[in-house]
C-alpha cells in the first residue's frame, strides 16, 4: 500500500512576503519593458514606490512586532518573523537598486531624449533658472515652511510617517567654537513636489522637485548660521492599527483614535540619499531610534511616487496610452427602467471594460422610485465623492428604509469611510460599523420592490468595491439579478449582519467566516473524487492572493490524483508548482498590465456539469477565517460562457502573463512564433464591438493608474 504523502511540509511552500516581493518585481518589470510607452512606465515604477510603502508600514512592521514579542512559530514556509525580516530585506534592497536602476539609466535618459528634463541637483541650473527657482522659493515655499532647529531646548521633533524632510548640519556664525547642530524641515505636501521651470531649449519641459528648491534656499530659513551641508531623508513607520474590539465602546472613536497614532509609530524604515553626511546619518540614525539594517541608502531622489504626477503631462499623449472609454452593458440601455432589464434575465458586468454606471444607476433609481421599500448595502472602499452614497442618503431622506454598513477597518480609508458613516447618518440611515473581529469585505446590494405581482428582490453582488473611480481601473465581475433563491440569501445576510441571525441553511450564497471554508475544500475534494474515478476533472481559478494552507494542501491532493489546476493569481502565491507527484499538474500565471487584476473566479469541471462560482474572497485565512466574504454561483448558460471566456483567454495571454516556473521565479511566456493574446486589451476590443455603433457609450471615462495593492 503506497504511504500517504504529507502534503504540509515547508518545502511544499512559498514565504508569503517574499512572494509579495515578487509581485511587486513582475509590475516593476512593467517600467523595464520598452514596447510600453514611456510615461506608462513611470507609472509601473510610482506603483513600486506606494506598493513598497504600504508594505513596510503593515507586513514589515507586524513581523517585527511579533520580534519584539519573542514569537517564535514558524509560518507556512518554515521560516521564523526574524528569518523572513532578513529576507525581506535582501530581497527588497535587490528591488529598490533595480528600481533606480532603471529610473537613472533608461527612463531619464529617454525623458531627455523626448524634450522632458528633470534636474538631477539645483546645481544644475543656469542662472536664468536659478533666479526662477529662488523667486519661487520667496513667493510660494518660504511662506508654509518651518524649520525646527534641535538643543537642549527643543527636543528632536515628530517627523511624520511618510513625509519628506530635510535634515541640516548648522553652526553659529558668531562663535569661534564651531559646534555642530541640527536642524530638520519638512516639505510641504501641501506643495506640488514636481516644479515646472523655464527650459534651456524652446519646445522642452524641465522639471526640479521642491526639496531640491529647498536645499538651495535652506541658509535663507537658518540666517544666523553657517549650513554646513543638507541631505532629505524619509521614514516609515508601523501603521498596522491595533484596536481591542471588545474594549472599545464606540468603535468608531477608538480608530480615530487609532489613526492619530500612526504618525508616532516605530520608525521601521529609513532612507537617505546615498551621498549623506555621515554625522547627520549617525544623527537620525540615534534619534529615530533605528537599526542599520533598516536604512536604505538611495541613489536618486527619495520616494518615487512623484512619477505618478509625470505621466499625466499635458501634450506628451503619444507617451501614453490612449485612454479607455469603458463601453455601456448591452442588456441595459442607459435612462431606461433598470428594474426591467433586470426582470428579464440575470446580467453580467465585466468592469473597466463595461461601465460601472448601472451600479451607480441601481442605487439611484432605487432612490427615487416610489415602489423601492428599502435599500440595504455593503461599503468597504467608496470614492472621495461617491455617487452611491449621495444616492443612499437621497433614499433615506425619501424615507425608505436604508441599511448601509460601512466597513470602519478597511485599511488606509478608515477616515474616509468615518466620514461617510456619518453623513449617512445624519441623512437618516441605519449605519452598521462591522461585525466585532471581523471585517466585512463582501459586495452586496440589495433593493426591495413592491411590485403588481408582490414584493420582488433585486440584487447586485460582485467581486470588487462599490467604488466608481477604482471600477475604471480594476477589473472586476458583477452580477444583478432577481433570482428569488439569491434574494433569500440576500435578506438572511443583511439580517445576519445587523442581528446576529444566522441562516439554518443557504439557498446559493457561501458566506465566510463559517461557511466558505467548507465550500471550497468541498469543491476542491468532488474534483478529486471525479480524477480518482477515472473521469476528466479539472479546476481553474482566478484571484489576488493564494496564501492559505488548507487551499493548497487540498490542491497539491487534487493535483496528485490527476485533476488539472489551472490558476491565475496576480500577487501573493505561496504554492509551488512542479514538485513531483504533488503540483505537476498545477500551473500559476499573473497577469499584470494596464489594469489592475481584481476578479475572482472559480470554476469546476464536475464531470461535465459546470459550476462557476465568483466572490469577493481570495484564498487566504484572513478572508476564509476573519471576513464576511460571499460567493455566488453563475447559473445562467450565457453568463457561464461569458465568465469562461474571460478565463480562457487570461489562460492564453502571452504579453502580459508572467508563468510561475518549479524555482519560484516567474518568467514571461516566450511568444515566438505564436499570436499575440493582450487579454485586457482584446476585452477592451471585444467590449467596443459587442454594441451597435449607434448607441451612444455613457459619458467620458479618463484612465487614471491604480495602486495595485487593496
Amino acid at each position: 500500500m503506497e504511504k500517504e504523502k504529507d502534503y504540509l511540509k515547508p518545502e511544499y511552500y512559498e514565504n508569503r512576503e517574499l512572494s509579495w516581493l515578487k509581485f511587486n518585481h513582475r509590475v516593476l518589470n512593467e517600467a523595464r519593458d520598452k514596447n510600453i510607452p514611456l510615461l506608462e512606465r513611470l507609472k509601473f515604477v510610482s506603483i513600486t514606490s506606494s506598493n513598497l510603502d504600504e508594505f513596510f508600514m503593515v507586513r514589515v512592521a507586524s513581523l517585527k512586532d511579533m520580534v519584539h514579542a519573542g514569537y517564535k512559530k514558524k509560518d507556512i514556509a518554515g521560516m521564523t518573523a526574524k528569518e523572513q525580516l532578513e529576507a525581506i530585506n535582501k530581497d527588497t534592497r535587490s528591488l529598490v537598486e533595480m528600481q533606480y536602476s532603471t529610473y537613472n539609466r533608461s527612463l531619464v535618459p529617454m525623458l531627455h531624449n523626448h524634450e522632458i528634463e528633470i534636474i538631477d541637483a539645483y546645481e544644475d541650473l543656469t542662472e536664468e533658472q536659478g533666479e526662477y527657482v529662488d523667486r519661487y522659493f520667496e513667493e510660494t515655499v518660504y511662506p508654509v515652511l518651518t524649520p525646527m532647529a534641535v538643543d537642549a531646548s527643543r527636543p528632536f521633533p515628530l517627523i511624520r510617517n511618510k513625509s519628506l524632510n530635510i535634515a541640516a548640519l548648522l553652526t553659529k556664525k558668531e562663535e569661534k567654537k564651531e559646534e555642530l547642530e541640527f536642524a530638520t524641515v519638512q516639505v510641504p505636501s501641501v506643495l506640488d513636489r514636481i516644479v515646472q521651470i523655464p527650459a534651456q531649449t524652446e519646445g522642452n519641459q524641465t522639471f526640479i522637485l521642491l526639496e531640491q528648491i529647498i536645499e538651495r534656499n535652506i541658509y535663507r530659513l537658518f540666517l544666523n548660521y553657517h549650513v554646513i551641508c543638507a541631505y532629505p531623508y524619509r521614514i516609515m513607520r508601523n501603521a498596522d492599527l491595533t484596536i481591542d474590539e471588545d474594549e472599545a465602546e464606540d468603535l468608531l472613536q477608538e480608530i480615530q483614535k487609532q489613526l492619530k497614532k500612526r504618525q508616532w509609530g516605530e520608525v521601521i524604515r529609513l532612507e537617505v540619499e546615498e551621498k549623506i553626511d555621515k554625522r547627520l546619518l549617525n544623527i537620525l540614525k540615534e534619534e529615530l531610534h533605528i537599526a542599520q539594517e533598516d536604512i536604505f541608502k538611495i541613489n536618486g531622489p527619495l520616494d518615487l511616487t512623484f512619477l505618478m504626477k509625470m505621466y499625466g503631462l499635458e501634450g506628451k499623449e503619444e507617451l501614453r496610452y490612449a485612454p479607455y472609454r469603458p463601453q455601456r452593458v448591452p442588456q441595459i440601455t442607459p435612462g431606461e427602467d433598470i428594474f426591467e432589464s433586470i426582470r428579464r434575465g440575470d446580467i453580467l458586468l465585466h468592469h473597466p471594460y463595461q461601465t460601472f454606471d448601472p451600479v451607480v444607476d441601481f442605487i439611484r433609481q432605487a432612490s427615487k422610485d416610489p415602489d423601492v421599500l428599502a435599500i440595504k448595502q455593503t461599503l468597504y472602499r467608496v470614492s472621495g465623492n461617491s455617487p452611491i452614497i449621495a444616492s443612499l442618503a437621497q433614499a433615506a431622506e425619501n424615507g425608505k428604509q436604508v441599511s448601509v454598513l460601512v466597513e470602519l477597518k478597511a485599511r488606509f480609508d478608515e477616515e474616509n469611510n468615518i466620514v461617510w458613516a456619518k453623513k449617512l447618518e445624519k441623512a437618516g440611515c441605519h449605519v452598521i460599523y462591522g461585525l466585532v473581529g471581523l471585517k466585512t469585505h463582501s459586495k452586496i446590494a440589495l433593493v426591495v420592490r413592491k411590485e403588481e405581482d408582490g414584493i420582488r428582490r433585486y440584487v447586485h453582488l460582485g467581486t470588487g468595491n462599490y467604488n466608481d473611480s477604482t471600477a475604471k481601473l480594476y477589473t472586476d465581475l458583477g452580477m444583478f439579478t432577481c433570482s428569488e433563491a439569491i434574494g433569500e440569501d440576500a435578506t438572511a445576510v443583511f439580517n445576519m449582519l445587523s442581528g446576529y441571525s444566522e441562516p439554518p441553511s443557504w439557498n446559493k450564497l457561501a458566506v465566510a467566516p463559517i461557511w466558505l471554508r467548507k465550500r471550497f475544500l468541498k469543491l476542491i475534494k468532488r474534483e478529486m473524487k471525479h480524477a480518482q474515478a477515472g473521469r476528466e476533472a479539472f479546476i481553474k481559478a482566478k484571484m489576488n492572493s493564494l496564501c492559505d494552507r488548507d487551499i493548497i494542501a487540498a490542491l497539491y491532493e487534487a493535483s496528485a490524483a490527476g485533476v488539472k489546476i489551472d490558476l491565475i493569481i496576480r500577487g501573493i502565491c505561496c504554492l509551488r508548482v512542479g514538485i513531483p507527484g504533488v503540483s505537476d499538474n498545477i500551473t500559476v500565471r499573473s497577469i499584470v498590465g494596464n489594469f489592475l487584476e481584481h476578479s475572482r473566479i472559480f470554476w469546476f469541471h464536475n464531470d461535465g456539469q459546470e459550476e462557476i462560482y465568483m466572490g469577493s474572497s481570495d484564498w487566504m485565512p484572513r478572508n476564509l477565517d476573519r471576513r464576511v466574504e460571499i460567493l455566488f454561483p453563475v447559473e445562467n448558460e450565457q453568463l457561464m460562457e461569458q465568465v469562461r471566456h474571460v478565463m480562457e483567454v487570461q489562460l492564453t495571454d502571452n504579453t502580459k502573463a508572467h508563468i510561475l516556473q518549479p524555482e519560484g521565479n516567474y518568467d514571461k511566456v516566450d511568444k515566438r512564433g505564436k499570436r499575440l493574446v493582450n487579454s485586457q486589451q482584446q476585452f477592451c476590443e471585444e467590449a467596443k464591438k459587442a454594441l451597435p455603433q449607434k448607441v451612444n457609450v455613457y459619458q467620458d471615462r479618463v484612465f487614471i493608474p491604480a495602486e495595485p495593492i487593496e
